[in-house]
């Protein structure tokens, strides 16, 4: 059995279905996503386990414990919330003390867990300082602290680093990564960052319209993806139509090998650009259109005769076509990912 399921869990807000029928297993000491856009039931999901939000229909099972009858003060879980949530008349110490206080905890006990917790999250000397006295990265630890003081058996995570400029969000997500690991809680974490998704996780849950589009390892995900959305939504890619015939697949007139495919007829190729390089000795024929320099590499956007492709580049020193450019485009069979047609028009 899971350390959590999640059994065709749906939540409907009148005639809009927010979540629909989602189904997921989470193992203890699991690392988990649930990553999307804006409005694709991510959010709810986490509120349905938290206990804020009721399910419409389905059913969550914490250590085979059914949660339906149980309020969110009950659940003993760990919540950060993108805004912190912190008690601005509190010091950290108090705020962090809150839970343990609701729990009855003795005050001995409750100072000792709240100077391990500080420690843990690198807030040591910090007991007697109030929020508003601390920076953005010291507040969310404070709130991350706050929540695993009570030892909870599962961590949520709502947005916890959107608040972070992007430096400091880069240094949260390996320090949290690092934490989580060492104490080993259960992690659930919202987001609609594909970057942060896919350095944390062990598995992401990619969300779409309220439905789940794919669930696998971070590299899977974003190297094999199971419909357009995904493929768009992890990072750039290209999608060009093709044709598939047994184990040759065709862009235009060029073909590649492919025995490993099962599909036939008009496909969806699915390339990312840093896969895509120039080639001498023809491809896929093109102009450079659009050519900027990112530091580490290139971006080149190139109009082909199978439409527009985005090229990455690394810098690697080496000439790069300029802007109206003929060129010639070409990637390896393993690079590509087929798509069905109809799994991109309802993705």
């Amino acid at each position: 059995m899971s350390f959590l399921s999640l059994d065709r869990l749906t939540r409907s807000f009148g005639d809009h279905v927010a979540v629909d029928g989602l189904t997921l297993e989470v193992e203890q000491g699991e690392f988990v996503s649930l990553l999307g856009p804006s409005g694709c039931g991510k959010t709810t999901t986490l509120q349905m386990i938290a206990g804020f939000v009721e399910p419409t229909s389905g059913r969550i099972l914490l250590k085979g414990r059914d949660l339906a009858a149980v309020p969110p003060a009950k659940r003993g879980l760990g919540v950060v919330f993108q805004s912190y949530a912190l008690f601005p008349h509190m010091t950290v110490a108090e705020n962090v003390a809150f839970g343990l206080e609701m729990k009855k905890v003795s005050r001995a006990d409750r100072d000792r867990k709240v100077a391990a917790a500080l420690a843990l999250v690198g807030l040591k000397g910090f007991a007697d300082r109030y929020p508003r006295r601390m920076s953005g990265g010291q507040q969310q630890r404070v709130a991350l602290a706050r929540a695993l003081v009570v030892e909870p058996p599962l961590l949520l995570l709502d947005e916890p680093l959107s608040n972070l400029d992007a430096l400091l969000r880069e240094e949260m997500q390996s320090e949290l990564r690092d934490i989580q690991e060492r104490i080993g809680v259960t992690t659930i974490l919202v987001t609609h960052d594909q970057t942060e998704a896919m350095a944390l996780s062990d598995r992401v849950v990619v969300m779409n319209a309220g439905r789940v589009e794919q669930i696998a390892a971070p590299q899977t995900a974003y190297e094999a993806p199971e419909t357009a959305f995904v493929a768009g939504f992890l990072g750039k890619t290209n999608t060009l139509a093709g044709r598939a015939d047994g184990g040759t697949v065709t862009v235009r007139d060029r073909s590649w090998s492919v025995p490993e495919n099962t599909l036939s007829g008009d496909v969806r190729v699915a390339v990312r650009p840093e896969r895509v390089r120039f080639s001498v000795d023809g491809g896929l024929k093109g102009v450079v259109r659009k050519r900027v320099f990112q530091g580490s590499q290139w971006f080149l956007s190139v109009d082909s005769e199978a439409g527009p492709v985005a090229v990455l580049a690394q810098n690697g020193g080496r000439s790069l076509p300029d802007v109206g450019d003929a060129v010639s485009l070409t990637w390896e069979a393993g690079d590509m990912r087929m798509l069905p047609r109809e799994r991109e028009e309802t993705a």
